[in-house]
């Protein structure tokens, strides 16, 4: 019996069924929960977000919204650009909070804005599991390991289903970037990352991992051909000065949001713990970003397995701990870096238990494994979710620094990195 259940644990086909299983029940469920009341202040709002200020706020006073109001979100931005109206506007007889993606999002939204809501709301959430399992799947890592990776970020996947985000598949787009380049396919690799970016604009991050390959200006000159065939797709539906009208409301709309807020990041953690004022954030992003790229100066060691995967593992949780904007959904990106970092180097005791430390304080700590009471008193005012994923930066950051050029990937996994 047991060693039946351990088959099945480890048969990647298990998984992709329970991932499928998973995005659907969860769309089902949040269809069929119909709609609550607008509080206000909304639960779960970032202070310092461009949504808490009153003028905006009382025009949602006595509207109801859906249990998947992002989803809704991203439907109705095909009809704006459709129409020509302004995409990152205010909706309140549709939706809650501001559209924030780019025009060429909007236009791909298209495919599923005509669908009934359980319909469409299926396809967005099977397209971000499998964006995730197939992109786990390019990983250089034995089958149990990547079966067992699969179960560690199953519940913050979840998480992010049940926000009806794009989380999931911004995991997958960055992954499988990383899958191509190791395959020597620059212009897939640059694809992804250029979609990634068109999502949501730190996606561009991942382009800093071409250093590692040959083909350097192969990535790069793929990378402009998508990013320009990307920004004018939208000109299918809507007209030039229309388009030009829509990137200008966007870039507009980006530097207003959220400029004082911290969220689940470092910023965040210090605030809470230390009494920090969010007047430090852009010095703390500052040297994030000095330490973000730090490791890039060991060049002797571009070519190491290991070293490519901890870069991968270090830049995930990047984007998260040191985004102003980063919430409880957004950390499917960090703790698939947790994931890879753990699978990719040499078993130990500590080790594993960061790796517990992550899937309880920060994958469990906003679910029912803990009391309400003990969520709304310690855990939400205290970034307790946050505080794991920058503990494991700090490792990883410390373990690409200290890395030697004869280091291996832990023993049983596989090397396909293209020379």
């Amino acid at each position: 019996m047991w060693r039946t259940l351990q088959a099945l644990a480890f048969d990647r086909r298990t998984l992709l069924v329970l991932y499928v299983f998973a995005a659907i029940f969860v769309s089902v469920q949040l269809v069929l929960l119909g709609t609550h009341a607008f509080i206000m202040p909304k639960p779960g709002n970032i202070p310092g977000d461009i949504m808490n200020q009153p003028q905006y706020m009382n025009l949602f006073l006595g509207r109801r919204l859906t249990e998947y109001n992002n989803y809704v979100i991203f439907r109705y931005s095909w009809f704006h650009l459709l129409h020509g109206t302004n995409l990152y506007g205010i909706y309140p007889t549709q939706y809650w909070d501001f559209y924030k993606y780019s025009p060429t999002f909007a236009l791909f939204m298209g495919l599923l804005a005509y669908l009934p809501d359980v319909v469409g709301l299926s396809a967005w959430n099977l397209l971000n599991v499998l964006a995730v399992y197939y992109a786990i799947r390019l990983l250089p890592f034995n089958n149990k390991a990547l079966c067992l990776l699969l179960w560690f970020i199953g519940n913050e996947l979840i998480t992010s289903l049940s926000n009806t985000q794009s989380n999931g598949l911004m995991c997958g787009l960055m992954i499988a970037a990383f899958g191509c380049m190791q395959q020597g396919k620059m212009m897939w690799a640059a694809l992804w990352l250029m979609v990634a970016t068109y999502i949501k604009v730190y996606g561009i991050i991942g382009c800093c991992l071409f250093l590692f390959y040959p083909g350097k200006l192969k990535f790069i000159l793929y990378a402009i051909l998508w990013a320009v065939i990307l920004a004018v797709l939208p000109l299918s539906v809507t007209p030039f000065h229309t388009l030009v009208w829509q990137y200008h409301n966007w870039v507009a709309l980006m530097i207003a949001d959220a400029s004082e807020a911290t969220g689940l990041s470092v910023t965040g953690w210090l605030s809470a713990w230390f009494g920090f004022a969010s007047s430090y954030s852009k010095y703390i992003t500052l040297m994030g970003v000095a330490l973000f790229l730090l490791p890039f100066v060991k060049f002797r060691l571009y070519q190491n397995e290991l070293y490519r995967l901890l870069t991968l593992a270090a830049m995930l949780l990047w984007v998260i701990i040191f985004n102003h904007k980063a919430e409880s959904p957004t950390y499917i990106i960090a703790v698939a870096g947790v994931g890879i970092w753990y699978f990719a180097m040499p078993r130990a005791a500590w080790r594993t238990a960061l790796l517990v430390f992550v899937l309880i304080f920060t994958s469990l700590s906003t679910t029912d494994f803990f009391p309400l009471s003990v969520r709304v008193s310690f855990i939400m005012p205290y970034k307790i979710k946050a505080f794991p994923c920058i503990v494991a930066w700090i490792v990883v950051f410390t373990e690409l620094m200290l890395l030697k050029p004869a280091s291996k990937l832990a023993p049983g996994n596989k090397v396909l990195a293209v020379n």
